[in-house]
């Protein structure tokens, strides 16, 4: 058995319900796939697709084939992984509403899991509008299982978890009488990149920064994402939800939480999530004066390239008001952070592709540097692309007379750690099997983190908050610049 295979449950299936769709096709199947190639799975491990479209074993795996990539593997040895690892891959086509198309689903997993108990893993791939009825099928089909004694149940879901804290709270109700808290993971796939894991490492680890990761001594904080791309054949999903339940209320929200928490009292699931939960019952609800809604139109790009605007997209209604841009100012009421400012801005259609966390310092009070050029430190941690962490600081530019000028202390992770650096669904799908739930949400922070944005949400929703146009491929609308302003913060152009 190889190394990495040790301590590792053994016997385990790994049901993709919505397996035809674009997320277990791009996601969830190629990091199963990296796993499987990397040793990291059992080697009876076995991968069954459930979804409504017509398909059998082999047409399965032909729509599989050209999204399993290897690269750490020659070609040779990647068409022996590739195809091992099609043949443990099966279908079955069923509705999510039938119990009936369950029961065949669990005889299926019966015929191909011979001779084993095995532990069975649900991956639910599919839109929060059928997560209930497809939890109430698996129920009525007996397929619910037990927590953690052996063969155990496990149900991963993907967000978004509702769209505002009364939906959330009624689909963490309605699954609980199928799954129990300790079965279920939802998953922030911003979690498991390497670089988001580091932080709390960062904090925790190095005792160069806990002194002054507070009030004293940081002046704000941003935390920015942002993508150079449209809906891509999204729009009938994206136009739903908008950019801040798509973005902003989960994946920076917990960025925001591991940024500013307080050190758990041990490295293990319960202490990390408790001190999540704690910090982000202490942001108060992000106020509509505090918030920047941006819609991107058309615009003519420096390539000549004409780039129609959101509306001008088939999957959208001609009056959406639903934002692709949004920034919000949030308020940390904690001794720690209190009157430190968190912008918190995303967008698409913008000018750049990137993921940054930057944590800006307060000027010296003495200032006798300042004639010369110096400017604050900043410290910044980038998520992507690149994934990198630098420290920006003051020097003397060599040379006569006194100038000074801005230079990195940078460390970037594919220089440092040279070596394949593995996909954020491989990091989480790996803590599924080994039970380990630091990096999902629990039901309670979940809810303190709808709390934070669903007044504004609603405001949003009933037209009360404007919609800025800007062009696709600039900064984002002018609002944003007069918001950081307001506040003391970097405009939004770094």
């Amino acid at each position: 058995m190889s190394e990495s295979r040790r301590d590792l449950p053994q016997h385990i299936v790994f049901v993709i319900i919505g397996a035809s769709g674009d997320l277990a096709r791009r996601k969830v199947m190629p990091a199963l796939f990296a796993l499987h190639a990397r040793g990291f799975l059992p080697e009876d491990c076995l991968f069954v697709g459930y979804a409504r479209s017509d398909m059998n074993d082999q047409s399965f795996r032909m729509f599989l084939a050209d999204y399993l990539q290897c690269e750490e593997l020659d070609d040779a040895a990647c068409g022996l992984a590739v195809g091992q690892f099609l043949k443990r891959c099966h279908y079955v086509r069923g509705q999510y509403d039938s119990p009936q198309d369950m029961r065949r689903l669990e005889q299926r997993l019966n015929e191909v899991a011979t001779g084993e108990k095995f532990n069975r893993v649900f991956y639910l791939a599919i839109p929060p509008s059928v997560f209930l009825t497809t939890c109430e099928s698996l129920a009525a089909a007996g397929m619910s299982g037990q927590t953690e004694e052996e063969p155990w149940t496990r149900v991963v879901m993907e967000k978004p978890f509702g769209h505002d804290r009364a939906s959330s709270d009624e689909l963490v109700t309605g699954a609980a009488r199928v799954f129990d808290e300790a079965q279920t993971y939802r998953i922030d796939h911003y979690l498991g990149k390497e670089v988001i894991q580091n932080l709390m490492t960062l904090r925790f680890a190095n005792v160069v920064f806990e002194p002054v990761w507070n009030r004293d001594y940081i002046d704000h904080v941003h935390i920015v994402w942002k993508e150079d791309l449209d809906l891509a054949g999204r729009a009938g999903y994206f136009d739903k939800f908008g950019i801040v339940r798509d973005v902003m209320q989960n994946h920076l929200t917990q960025i925001l939480a591991l940024v500013a928490m307080e050190s758990p009292f041990q490295l293990n699931p319960h202490n990390v999530r408790d001190e999540k939960v704690r910090l982000l019952q202490q942001v108060l609800p992000v106020r509509a004066e505090d918030l920047v809604l941006g819609q991107y139109v058309g615009a003519t790009l420096p390539d000549g390239h004409e780039v129609p605007g959101y509306l001008a997209d088939p999957g959208v209604p001609d009056d959406s008001r639903t934002a692709t841009y949004a920034a919000a100012v949030m308020h940390v009421h904690s001794p720690r952070w209190r009157g430190v400012p968190f912008l918190m801005s995303a967008g698409k259609g913008l000018n750049a592709r990137m993921t940054e966390i930057r944590v800006h310092f307060k000027e010296p009070d003495h200032g006798i540097f300042k004639p010369f050029g110096a400017r604050a430190n900043a410290f910044v941690v980038r998520v992507q692309p690149d994934e990198a962490i630098y420290l920006e600081i003051c020097n003397k530019v060599p040379g006569s007379g006194m100038r000074l000028d801005v230079a990195r202390l940078d460390l970037r992770y594919r220089k440092a750690f040279p070596g394949r650096i593995a996909d954020a669904y491989e990091n989480l799908l790996m803590d599924v099997v080994r039970g380990d739930r630091s990096l999902f949400i629990r039901a309670d922070e979940l809810q303190a983190a709808w709390d934070i944005f669903t007044p504004t949400l609603h405001a949003a929703d009933e037209g009360r908050i404007e919609v800025e146009s800007y062009k696709f491929g600039s900064n984002g609308p002018a609002g944003v610049r007069r918001l950081a302003q307001r506040y003391g913060i970097d405009d939004g152009n770094e």
